[in-house]
């Protein structure tokens, strides 16, 4: 369990909100903040260099909020706790509530406010690439991430060479797999790597056939998800030796939350059989 350090209601005189008026006018909000975080190390050394500087977060939040007008709170708030996390990268998770109670409401209120938590998020992603310049599509991939604030921690495997799965008759694969942190809910996370497909030029005219880039969501934390558009985690990469080896070099020990084997006890199951 991460521990917490809270700012409670930091004023901020801005100019946000849908009417002219409060964007011309402005208006006082007022913001609270938690930041998750361990602060272990902090306590132990009691050195600044091993903490967050709450001061260094108050100016971070004033800056979100006055560098520029934003019609919805909800804008502000999801702006400022991504500021937090990029800024400080002890904190994991943020909490950030946005209050306005001078909000242009005609009854009798006490404050309006919206309140969001956004974090950083592991995700274990696997790259293949049997068209063009595969070693090239999937170092561009990496590359992409690698400048996108969204990401952090970018990690890629070796890339390995592997025969075709599913329909054979097609050129063999470069794969490899990359594990991240990244600041995306799972869909909007599919979302980008559906677009950095897209920029490959990839198709999709054959199920398992042959493609100029292809970015599989295997793992999102530990989290399960199954819908139209997305299934966490991959359905079949416990059969996928393609997927299996890079992933045990790079993370041996990350667990399959429905399996319960990790990618290593995963791999050697799968060379025994």
């Amino acid at each position: 369990m991460l521990d917490e350090i809270r700012i409670e209601e930091l004023c901020v005189f801005a100019h946000h909100g849908v009417y002219a008026s409060e964007t011309a006018e402005g208006q006082h909000f007022y913001i609270n903040a938690v930041l998750y975080l361990d602060t272990e190390q902090a306590g132990q050394r009691d050195d600044l260099s091993c903490a967050v500087d709450y001061a260094a977060v108050c100016g971070c939040l004033t800056d979100v909020m006055t560098e520029k007008n934003y019609q919805l709170i909800e804008a502000a708030a999801q702006a400022a706790a991504y500021a937090v996390l990029r800024k400080f990268p002890l904190v994991q998770s943020v909490d950030i509530e946005v209050r306005k109670p001078e909000a242009p409401i005609p009854a009798e209120f006490g404050s309006v406010s919206v309140k969001l938590r956004r974090g950083w998020h592991t995700a274990v992603i696997a790259l293949g690439s049997n068209l063009g310049d595969r070693r090239g599509y999937l170092m561009d991939a990496a590359a992409q991430l690698r400048e996108d604030a969204f990401f952090r921690s970018v990690q890629l495997s070796d890339l390995i060479e592997t025969a075709p799965y599913g329909v054979t008759e097609q050129p063999d694969f470069l794969n490899g797999v990359l594990l991240c942190e990244t600041l995306h809910a799972p869909h909007a996370l599919l979302d980008r790597l559906q677009a950095l497909e897209q920029q490959a030029h990839r198709t999709r005219e054959l199920h398992w056939g042959p493609r100029t880039l292809d970015l599989d969501l295997i793992f999102y934390d530990d989290a399960v998800i199954s819908d139209s558009r997305l299934t966490v985690p991959h359905p079949d990469m416990q059969n996928r030796r393609f997927v299996l080896a890079p992933l045990a070099q790079i993370a041996p020990y990350y667990r399959h939350p429905l399996l319960g084997m990790t990618a290593a006890e995963l791999l050697a199951r799968l060379e025994q059989a």
